[in-house]
């Protein structure tokens, strides 16, 4: 395993990031044909992929200095990856390229308004589970303004072990963040994820998950028991998404909800993310917590109302277009109407 250094300026010049995020990164194929089997597919487009890759994305198209800490594979898609991310605005220094395991892809079919279903081909495993210790950068971890932690992270070694390094050198301060994010086919059994999740737990300000990641996690579904059982598990901020009810955030003295922003949707996959990149912008310039769900609910839809994830992320004026009762795709090309044009056909 090597890390590509890629021309990196000297640390001690470069100012604190405002936002690093550790975990998934890959490349997305997904089919430009909508409401179609895999199977029935005939062409794919290929994008930047994995949900912290895009959480940084999404922070970086608010204005936000981003960075990940990931692994990729010494191959064609690895160096797409890399690539993808210095066009996107996020720093690429803290990926490593793994020479024994292949960059991983995902696949998905596309049945709006909530069907996608999702294909990871990354067997045995993947270099961004291949992380050790001994490649993270912990003056960068420790600088960082917000720090974002995935739970797919803790499924394997040595992954795990360098999550739990992260957060010992994080020592709980303000913005570190635990996306809830359980997908069953990392882990052996739910049980193993809950058990990984109540020790981190401890050591985060910020957690967020929808209903079932939140049972994964702490044995709620119930958003206000959810929130509570967060809370009590450590952490300062519990945000618990509530699908069509909108999303609920606690803390120890407030308690917010934020209902749904209506939108055409076409593809659900990467809302989550485009909700994250904006939570951590709105954290980071001390919104009230209203407005910040407001508007990560809002760039959650519109990446919704997207065909792909990382390119689908808004920019502040897309997002403020919404809230104002507009169209934020009205720029965009007339392949979104194709898109629709063909699953309404089906």
């Amino acid at each position: 395993m090597s890390s590509d250094p890629h021309d990196r300026p000297d640390a001690e010049a470069e100012p604190p990031l405002d936002v690093l995020t550790f975990g998934r990164s890959g490349v997305d194929i997904y089919p430009l044909q909508v409401g179609v089997g895999l199977e029935d597919v005939q062409t794919f487009g290929k994008f930047l992929g994995g949900t912290t890759a895009n959480v940084a994305v999404a922070a970086a198209r608010l204005g936000r200095k981003a960075a990940i800490i990931t692994g990729v594979g010494d191959d064609p898609f690895g160096r797409y990856v890399r690539r993808a991310l210095r066009e996107l605005n996020v720093d690429d220094r803290h990926v490593v390229t793994n020479t024994e395991y292949a960059t991983p892809v995902t696949f998905c079919e596309i049945f709006p308004p909530d069907n996608f279903p999702l294909w990871f081909y990354r067997k045995q495993t993947a270099p961004d589970l291949q992380i050790k210790p001994s490649d993270i950068d912990f003056d960068a971890v420790r600088a960082t303004r917000l720090m974002w932690l995935s739970v797919t992270g803790l499924s394997e070694e040595p992954s795990r072990q360098s999550h739990f390094a992260v957060l010992e050198a994080r020592a709980r301060k303000q913005f570190t963040v635990l996306d809830l994010d359980y997908r069953p086919m990392f882990w052996d059994t739910p049980a193993h994820a809950t058990e990984q999740v109540q020790q981190a737990l401890p050591q985060i300000t910020v957690a967020v998950g929808n209903r079932e990641e939140c049972e994964v996690a702490v044995g709620e579904t119930e958003p206000e028991k959810a929130a509570d059982a967060l809370l009590a598990a450590g952490v300062e901020l519990a945000i618990v998404k509530q699908g069509p009810k909108g999303v609920l955030a606690k803390t120890r003295t407030e308690r917010v909800e934020s209902p749904p922003i209506p939108i055409r949707p076409l593809n659900g996959l990467g809302a989550g993310d485009s909700f994250g990149g904006s939570l951590c912008h709105g954290l980071l310039a001390g919104w009230p917590l209203q407005k910040v769900l407001q508007h990560a609910n809002a760039a959650g839809a519109i990446v919704a109302s997207r065909l792909e994830c990382s390119t689908a992320m808004p920019t502040e004026a897309e997002i403020e277009t919404l809230l104002a009762g507009g169209d934020p795709n009205e720029h965009l090309e007339d392949s979104l109407a194709v898109h629709f044009a063909t699953a309404s056909a089906r």
